[in-house]
């Protein structure tokens, strides 16, 4: 009967920690706009930058009963192009595509990209995201993205792009 209660025990903790993990696990979204300009080079990269986004980490943190250093890790899970003006156009222009992530004291990585854009694809592009720890990113202020594109096409109107990006908190549990 012992043996059964400390099984018992043992299990009822290990299901109640992975309960408490998954309370320190949650996702931020920010939203930030680019413009791709009329007949930008074809097969020539040229970069565009988001504004400065700010992070509102600490009371993203703090909503989340966490703070920055409890922060495990913090990687990109989504990044979501979505043309909103023309109305309609659509991603055929575009060759190839790489995201770079910046923020002050921190060096530019490269966090997701699209080596080939599909020409049948409509007005929204789902990026393919890299697997890299941003939690020093994240934890800071503001960070920027860096898009380096490729055309392949020219294109006769400005494109206003909403950049919709997702990313996975990780926390440790109550500190441990």
């Amino acid at each position: 009967m012992r043996k059964f209660l400390l099984i018992l025990t043992v299990f009822s903790t290990l299901v109640s920690c992975d309960k408490l993990d998954e309370l320190t696990k949650f996702d931020l979204d920010y939203k930030s706009q680019v413009t791709i300009p009329a007949s930008a080079g074809i097969d020539l990269p040229f970069d565009m930058f988001t504004p400065d986004m700010e992070t509102n980490s600490d009371s993203q943190f703090e909503v989340n009963d966490t703070r920055k250093d409890l922060i495990e890790e913090i990687k990109l899970t989504k990044l979501q192009l979505e043309i909103t003006s023309p109305d309609d156009s659509d991603f055929s222009f575009l060759e190839s595509l790489e995201v770079y992530i910046s923020a002050e004291g921190l060096e530019e990585i490269k966090i997701a990209s699209k080596e080939v854009v599909d020409e049948n694809v409509g007005d929204v592009l789902d990026v393919d995201v890299l697997d890299v720890d941003l939690k020093e990113y994240i934890k800071k202020d503001k960070f920027n993205l860096r898009l380096n594109t490729v055309t392949d096409e020219l294109i006769s109107t400005d494109h206003e792009i909403d950049v919709n990006s997702t990313f996975f908190v990780d926390a440790k549990i109550l500190g441990l």
